[in-house]
């Protein structure tokens, strides 16, 4: 008999806000999927008015879907429409293999590490 118990359970997505030098930087972690997009989409609709410019950091993303695919392209959008700007850094290699093959990484710059995003 298989136990559901055993099974590993999907990492929970959680997101970090700090300001760094006038940017916002949004430290993702987890999976990013149909199930909590939303979250994601109100982090980054959230207006601190603390800039314009958001790097999000997927250090920790082990997952995304078409979900977050679209919460990121129309982040971009929005931030653009705005004057503002959305980088992403420190992408893991699943979340990379996704972004390029829709082509995130033609319409959103992407940077080996926070900092480096942060440079710019």
């Amino acid at each position: 008999m298989h136990d559901i118990a055993d099974e590993p359970q999907p990492a929970r997505l959680s997101i970090t806000h700090v300001t760094t030098g006038g940017v916002r930087v949004l430290g993702l972690s987890g999976e990013i999927d149909a199930d909590n997009a939303d979250i994601l989409r109100q982090a980054l609709d959230a207006d601190d008015g603390a800039s314009s410019q958001t790097v999000l950091d997927l250090g920790a993303v082990t997952f995304i879907d078409s979900s977050a695919v679209s919460v990121l392209a129309s982040a971009r959008r929005d931030a653009a429409a705005v004057g503002g700007g959305l980088r992403m850094a420190a992408l893991t290699a699943p979340v990379a293999r996704v972004v390029g093959i829709v082509g995130l990484d033609t319409i959103i710059p992407c940077y080996p590490t926070p900092s480096e995003a942060l440079a710019v």
